[in-house]
C-alpha cells in the first residue's frame, strides 16, 4: 500500500515556469496534496513504544526517521502517528512522538481502514 494513495494530483506545467521545466528536462511536475491522515485508536497507538521528542529549529521528520528507523523514507510514519502531515504542521517547542518499533508501526498503518 503507498501513502500516495487516494491522493489528489495537480499537475504543474504552467508557463511560468517554463525556464525551470526545462532546465531540470521535464515537460511537467506532479504535487500530492496533503494527505488526510487515517486515525489511529487509542488502543492501536499504545501498541508500540513511544519516544518523546520536542520539536526543535531545525527538525526535519527524515532526520528522525534516520535516526530511529535507520532510514529517512519512512518520515511520514512519524507524521501520520502524530497527525501532522508536513513539518510545516509542527511548532517549535512541541512535543511529538516517535513509535518504535518501525516494523510494528508500519503493521499499524496497514491495519487502519482509509
Amino acid at each position: 500500500m503507498s501513502r500516495y494513495n487516494n491522493r489528489i494530483i495537480a499537475r504543474n506545467e504552467e508557463q511560468v515556469y517554463k525556464d525551470l521545466l526545462e532546465d531540470r528536462g521535464v515537460k511537467h511536475i506532479d504535487h500530492y496534496t496533503s494527505p488526510s491522515l487515517p486515525a489511529l485508536t487509542t488502543g492501536d497507538a499504545l501498541q508500540v513504544t513511544r519516544i518523546e521528542h520536542i520539536w526543535k529549529f531545525g527538525d526535519k521528520l527524515w532526520r528522525l526517521s534516520e535516526q530511529y528507523y535507520g532510514d529517512g523514507q519512512y518520515w511520514w510514519l512519524i507524521a501520520w502517528y502524530n497527525q501532522k502531515p508536513t513539518e510545516s504542521h509542527f511548532k517549535i517547542g512541541e512535543r511529538l512522538i516517535i513509535p518504535i518499533p518501525f516494523e510494528r508501526v508500519l503493521a499499524l498503518y496497514n491495519s487502519v481502514p482509509l
